[in-house]
């Protein structure tokens, strides 16, 4: 069964409304007061309301440019005085929680190395108990949706019911041409287990260069996601970190007007007959998909029993690779892409495999 998660709805917040995207923007790095304010007053001039900005900026290696600390929330606070705008930024550990609260911060995230640690994220939700701050959390950066889940399920025992989600993408070896590989399924997987979560992409940081911002933003919101976190420097090449990948606030509004936003559902009586007869027909296809696995497996439970019986290693890479390369050249055939084959029968293979291991496991037992 499930676990829930306890959520106030987003529009409930104070800050967002619809329609969509929820926009959060601001630098990368509070960098210095003039800048800080010089950027917010070129967001909040068209209509942004939360304004962002990294206080402690977790770096690699030592050296590198890692924030103003506590004394930029001060800035923060004057871009509240000064433009009404809400403003948020990032925490990694319970100071940073407790200075942001001291300041009248009015939301947090969490960034994605800190949300892999359960250890800090428990720190952090035992910081915010009996506060209602919201709080954003970014995904990992390694695509394990147990470590975000957890980390939603820490903050949430703990009070916090203002709760939402940013997808920053994930550090992997062949992310290219992005910084971050998307990994949308992950995010799917995330709504689909919590459709009343709070979700926002962070184009910025999946993509790592200011020229991804668009299509990946589109994509986030062809996908239904309520908001976008993007980057927005009033001087970008001057920016003391992440200088690539940040938006002045006039292209920022650029962007966000380019983007076509799409209904999450219609009404439409023509639109609710065509869908329904599409998913039927989509139900009965994937019924079909179950009957011929199942059969798939039986197979390859019979294959397992000759193997044994004829002290065969059950693992054959040589013939799975066979099969592979004949899978994906009729894949074309159907208009399928190679990953998709690959992931789909990788994990055949996989169960295949336990399955025929189960084979031997039992005339062990026997």
């Amino acid at each position: 069964m499930e676990k829930t998660l306890d959520i106030i709805p987003v529009t409930e917040w104070g800050f967002f409304t619809l329609p969509r995207p929820m926009v959060i923007a601001g630098p990368c790095s509070a960098e210095t007061e003039e800048q800080v304010l010089e950027t917010a007053r070129g967001l909040a001039s068209w209509g942004i309301h939360m304004f962002r900005a990294g206080i402690w900026k977790p770096r690699t290696h030592p050296g590198c440019f890692e924030g103003v600390g506590a004394p930029g929330l001060k800035w923060l606070k004057k871009v509240k005085e000064e433009t009404g705008m809400f403003v948020c930024t990032e925490v990694a550990n319970e100071k940073h929680v407790y200075e942001c609260l001291k300041y009248g911060v009015d939301m947090l995230w969490v960034g994605a190395r800190t949300t892999a640690n359960p250890f800090l994220m428990q720190e952090i939700a035992d910081a915010l108990r009996d506060t209602d701050v919201p709080v954003l959390v970014k995904n990992p950066i390694n695509p394990d949706i147990d470590l975000w889940i957890g980390a939603l399920e820490r903050l949430n025992r703990a009070g916090v019911r203002k709760l939402g989600v940013i997808h920053r993408g994930f550090s992997t070896i062949s992310s290219k041409p992005y910084r971050n590989a998307p990994g949308w399924q992950i995010a799917i997987e995330l709504r689909t287990r919590y459709p009343n979560l709070p979700f926002f992409a962070d184009p910025s940081h999946m993509g790592g260069d200011r020229k991804y911002l668009q299509e990946l933003s589109q994509r986030a919101m062809d996908l239904g996601l309520e908001g976008l976190m993007i980057e927005s420097h009033c001087n970008p090449a001057a920016a003391l970190s992440d200088a690539k990948q940040q938006l002045v606030p006039a292209d920022l509004r650029t962007l966000i007007e380019s983007l076509l936003i799409r209904e999450k559902d219609s009404g439409d009586k023509e639109y609710r007959e065509g869908i329904e007869q599409l998913r039927s027909r989509i139900d009965y296809i994937d019924e079909d998909l179950l009957k011929e696995l199942g059969a798939r497996m039986e197979v390859s439970r019979k294959i397992g029993a000759y193997k044994r019986d004829h002290n065969v290693a059950i693992l054959q890479t040589a013939r799975w690779e066979v099969v592979m390369a004949a899978m994906k050249e009729k894949a074309r055939i159907y208009g399928l892409s190679e990953k998709f084959i690959d992931d789909v029968f990788n994990a055949i293979h996989e169960e295949s495999i336990r399955t025929q291991n189960e084979v031997l496991e039992a005339s062990r037992e026997a």
